[in-house]
């Protein structure tokens, strides 16, 4: 299929209805049949066995629990760095944030006021600042960690699109990490305020946080916020943080400052949780 016939078939799709089946399907106990599907699907995206906590497939009731199984302990040692990344995946885009403008694809960018639901206050924080887009294959573990230690201030569900997320509708959907389904989440840290955002996609059936438990569904249809200004919920760096239920994208926005990625770092490159991100000097490379 061409990658504008993929991408125009996605406006016409009742993407909605779609994410909802998957989601019913993938919370559902089917004994043999669950089995089965989790092993084409194993075989199908090359998924890692090994290195899961639990490597038997029969042992996952729902598709669900074997999508966000954890990792063995160890399988992701933390790098020494300043941020490390949060998630397994593959790198969209990074870099500086101009102005207001974050890039997504060739010919494509969007506000970081969109993309945190309108609120232009918090935007402006990170004027200027620094990106990541990191993306989530179907073969990817799920589950999303602190790139630094942080203490939460802020959750928002965003309502939204479900368009897909991966590398052809980034180039041909404009303003798609704004447009999408989203749970936001601002971060204190000890290098200032921190952007952390679950982006939903086409069959992603749910997104939770450990705080919070399963934020979608419900989707009621506008922004939904908490606030935990008042609370002392903290998560050290490498904790986990979120997963999706169905796979997706991370963004994060960070403010002007020093902030330095690794040479190694490119679009389309692959990564793995607890690896070096960013430091805040080049020593720290």
């Amino acid at each position: 299929m061409s990658e504008r016939l993929f991408v125009g078939l996605q406006h016409v799709l009742p993407k909605r209805a779609l994410t909802e089946l998957a989601g019913w399907g993938a919370c559902a106990r089917g004994g043999a049949l669950t089995t089965a599907f989790i092993r084409w699907f194993i075989g199908r995206y090359g998924v890692n066995m090994a290195e899961a906590a639990q490597p038997d497939p029969s042992a996952y009731a729902s598709f669900n629990e074997f999508f966000t199984r954890p990792l063995k302990a160890g399988a992701r040692p933390l790098a020494q760095a300043d941020w490390v990344s949060p998630v397994d995946g593959a790198i969209s885009q990074f870099g500086r944030i101009e102005r207001d403008q974050v890039f997504q694809a060739k010919g494509h960018s969007y506000s970081t006021t969109a993309l945190v639901g309108g609120d232009r206050d918090l935007a402006a924080q990170f004027e200027d600042g620094h990106f990541a887009t990191l993306y989530l294959s179907p073969k990817d573990y799920h589950r999303i960690h602190m790139p630094c230690d942080g203490r939460l201030l802020r959750m928002v569900h965003v309502p939204g699109e479900l368009f897909s997320v991966n590398p052809a509708t980034a180039r041909g959907v404009p303003g798609l990490f704004a447009r999408n389904e989203r749970v936001v989440c601002l971060f204190e840290t000890p290098h200032g305020p921190l952007i952390l955002t679950l982006v939903g996609a086409t069959i992603v059936g749910s997104m939770a946080t450990v705080w919070h438990g399963q934020v979608n569904p419900p989707r009621p249809g506008e922004v939904r916020a908490w606030r935990y200004d008042g609370q002392d919920i903290r998560l050290r760096q490498g904790e986990e943080m979120g997963r999706f239920l169905l796979g997706s994208t991370v963004v994060m926005l960070w403010p002007a400052g020093p902030m330095i990625w690794p040479a190694a770092w490119c679009a389309g490159r692959g990564i793995r949780m607890g690896e070096v991100m960013a430091v805040r000097n080049a020593n720290g490379v």
